[in-house]
């Protein structure tokens, strides 16, 4: 199940290396704050191995298009969850204004495209009809 965000890059938190049973790993974990509704949300996400190299080549403000995954995992009895980023580019089609000084931010033409892509599928009820309805309520 792959996840997509879009958002201004908000922070670049310190590169984290170390050594496991599978040799090296490397981690960096970012935020990105969305702009979807009224009330901006701070998104941290995580982006493991080559892929810290991605986000070198991006700046504070610029707009981005992250698709990750969300996983949790059980450890002494409490549950972890990280929100794991495989993909992360430069987002063209935005329709966020831009910030002083971020050149590279589009006019937003394609926004509506981009937004339509994004909403989850209409509800129908007719996949659901009474006989193949096997709840037991």
């Amino acid at each position: 199940m792959a996840l997509e965000l879009v958002g201004k890059l908000h922070k670049l938190l310190p590169e984290v290396t170390g050594q496991g049973r599978n040799g090296a790993w490397k981690k960096q974990e970012f935020v990105i704050e969305t702009a979807d509704s009224q009330f901006p949300k701070m998104v941290c996400l995580s982006i493991w191995g080559d892929k810290t190299d991605d986000l070198k080549q991006f700046a504070l403000g610029d707009t981005l298009k992250v698709t990750f995954n969300v996983e949790s995992r059980e450890y002494n009895e409490r549950w972890y969850t990280e929100a794991r980023a495989w993909r992360v580019e430069l987002d063209n089609g935005s329709a966020a204004p831009a910030a002083a000084g971020a050149p590279r931010q589009s006019s937003g033409a394609s926004a509506p495209q981009a937004r339509a892509a994004s909403s989850p599928m209409p509800f129908s009820s007719s996949s659901f009809d009474e006989e193949t309805n096997d709840l037991p309520f």
